[in-house]
């Protein structure tokens, strides 16, 4: 396709050319939103044992994650759509209302399955949050400097990581505050910020909004639903009713079903589709939505994990864990900043999501290898080049399918970015904590055959010194009692996947087989993500050696070799 001179019809533009203050001053408004739903998802995570630990369902947690993953998911490539039609502001705006709205519900929840229901309006919010944030900057900034101004929403994403484990792990930590339980703070504490946040949005954005009419395609959603829902019902459940079961097959079969109507119905919507399928002809956003599922799966797999292996079997307080997670956070951070700052220099993307990718099929098989001995210094370095490898793929991701498809897809594009990113980590978070605990229960059962008939085990039995007198006791005589049953302490790992909290308090000796066991499946995790990651990696040596144009001021000039034969880069204005 050759270069035209007639600007395709965009419906959010810039009324006059922007400076750089000006998109600054829209930047602010835009990254308020953004910080919202990246603090949400490691503000949570960091929080979720105790979370979990007081709804008295460890083991389901899952469920409060994938919630919110799947309506956001879903919610996603829609607002790309009514974007168009009603202007990225005003869905900007409700997103941010959706998703308050969401969190002040999540502070009633009183069951695992309540948070999840919340979690999903919370979710609904979010979808829109990141997609529609990174296309307003679409619109307004040529892609030579779109690098350097979403590494701005980089930063957010790593001041939030900061943050989030830190302030979710503080209310985590706190019984009461305010006659509030401190958990609920966690959701609570995204109010202040979603007003701030809608002030800031409503005063500083500014775009001449242009209505594109679209036909929704709410058919397409509804059968997405029927595809996902089902298949992470049966990869949480799965590991109960035997994935072999009647119950799990007919989720397969409705799952299926649902697949392949959302096929066809996108076929049929053409340009309409919530994913227009033509997009994925194009080599860049075939690659990128690869790599960005698999991805996906990885980072929340981790993301869901890591913290899990701090709090349970290292014994860190919420607020401790939280603070360990920083080496990660900086590896975010710096993997984006370099990575933006030398797109923004060269033009050229392509090396840095294979780089990425590499480093973090390696960073999680090496978490493979630890267990509950490991020092903890070895764990962080693990942590930071897993952040490496995520800061690595970021934007880098988003930009080359940004910049491959015409300004007129660039809403459904940068949504499918997104979209794409959240299935795999919806996909992921129920698959990897469903491995997680459905080898829990064993490993712990194994680690109490090797460890209990030590003498280390046998004296902390006769007279436990260390954790809390009350809880050893009760523990001491729940194991004689399983014992003269005829049964092994193995059955306490059962306890343990409703309520870890005793684990901390019991005598350290007699705590080992529970962190060996929770290490060991956490293990299991690791080595799987890491192979899924290894696809990911092979997905990003698709991606074309594209050149990003001139910088602003520049004459353009096509793109380099081994881009889609159809792509080109204006100057500027793309």
């Amino acid at each position: 396709m050759s270069e035209t001179t007639a600007e395709p019809k965009r419906s959010d533009v810039p009324s006059a050319p922007l400076s750089h203050k000006e998109i600054v001053t829209i930047l602010i408004g835009l990254m308020l939103g953004m910080f919202l739903a990246a603090l949400d998802q490691t503000i949570v995570a960091s929080a979720m044992r105790v979370i979990a630990d007081d709804l008295n369902d460890l083991a389901g947690q899952a469920w409060v994650t994938t919630a919110y993953l799947i309506t956001s998911t879903i919610a996603t490539p829609l607002y790309g759509k009514l974007g168009d039609i009603y202007g990225r502001k005003k869905l900007f705006i409700f997103a941010i209302t959706v998703f308050t709205i969401g969190s002040m519900l999540c502070t009633l929840a009183w069951s695992i399955p309540s948070l999840a229901a919340f979690r999903a309006v919370q979710g609904i919010g979010a979808g829109g949050l990141f997609s529609l944030a990174l296309a307003i900057i679409g619109d307004i900034v040529p892609p030579r400097e779109r690098a350097k101004y979403q590494g701005y929403f980089l930063a957010v994403f790593g001041t939030s990581s900061v943050l989030g484990p830190v302030i979710g792990g503080f209310f985590a930590g706190q019984e009461t505050i305010l006659g509030v339980t401190g958990w609920r703070w966690v959701f609570l504490v995204n109010v202040p910020i979603a007003i701030a946040a809608l002030i800031v949005v409503s005063r500083t954005l500014h775009l001449k909004h242009t209505r594109l009419d679209h036909r929704i395609d709410y058919w397409g959603a509804m059968s997405l639903t029927v595809a996902l829902v089902p298949l992470l019902i049966v990869a949480e459940q799965g590991r109960q009713w035997g994935w072999g079961s009647a119950t799990s097959i007919t989720c397969y079969a409705i799952g299926l079903i649902g697949l392949v109507a959302f096929f066809f119905i996108e076929r049929s919507m053409e340009e309409e589709a919530l994913i227009p399928l033509r997009l994925f002809t194009n080599r860049t956003v075939a690659a990128s939505s690869v790599a960005s599922v698999f991805i996906g799966m990885g980072m929340f797999g981790g993301l869901a994990a890591i913290p899990l292996y701090l709090q349970i079997v290292k014994g860190s307080s919420p607020t401790e864990a939280g603070l360990q997670l920083l080496p990660m956070t900086l590896g975010i951070m710096a993997g984006s900043i370099v990575s933006g700052q030398l797109i923004s220099r060269t033009g050229r993307y392509r090396k840095f999501p294979i780089i990425g990718a590499a480093i973090l099929v390696i960073s999680l098989y090496g978490f493979h290898f630890v267990g509950a001995d490991t020092p903890l210094w070895k764990t962080m370095i693990g942590m930071f080049f897993f952040g490496i490898g995520l800061g690595f793929n970021f934007q880098p991701l988003t930009l080359a399918v940004q910049n491959a498809v015409d300004r007129r897809d660039m809403g459904v594009a940068t949504s499918s970015a997104t979209f794409t990113r959240q299935i795999g980590g919806t996909l992921g978070t129920a698959v990897f904590l469903s491995i997680l605990f459905s080898q829990a229960g064993t490993k712990i059962a194994e680690a109490f055959a090797a460890i209990a008939p030590t003498p280390a085990f046998q004296a902390a039995l006769r007279n436990p010194t260390g954790g809390d007198p009350a809880t050893n006791k009760a523990f001491v005589e729940q194991l004689q009692a399983a014992q003269q049953a005829g049964g092994t302490g193995g059955g306490a790992g059962s306890a343990a996947l409703s309520d870890s909290s005793f684990i901390n308090q019991l005598d350290p000796r007699l705590a080992k087989p529970f962190l060996v066991g929770f290490s060991d499946a956490m293990s299991v995790v690791f080595l799987v993500a890491s192979g899924v990651l290894v696809l990911a990696f092979i997905a990003t040596l698709f991606l074309p050696n594209v050149d990003l144009g001139p910088k602003p001021g520049q004459p353009g000039r096509p793109v380099g070799e081994g881009a889609d034969a159809d792509q080109t880069v204006p100057a500027v204005g793309h």
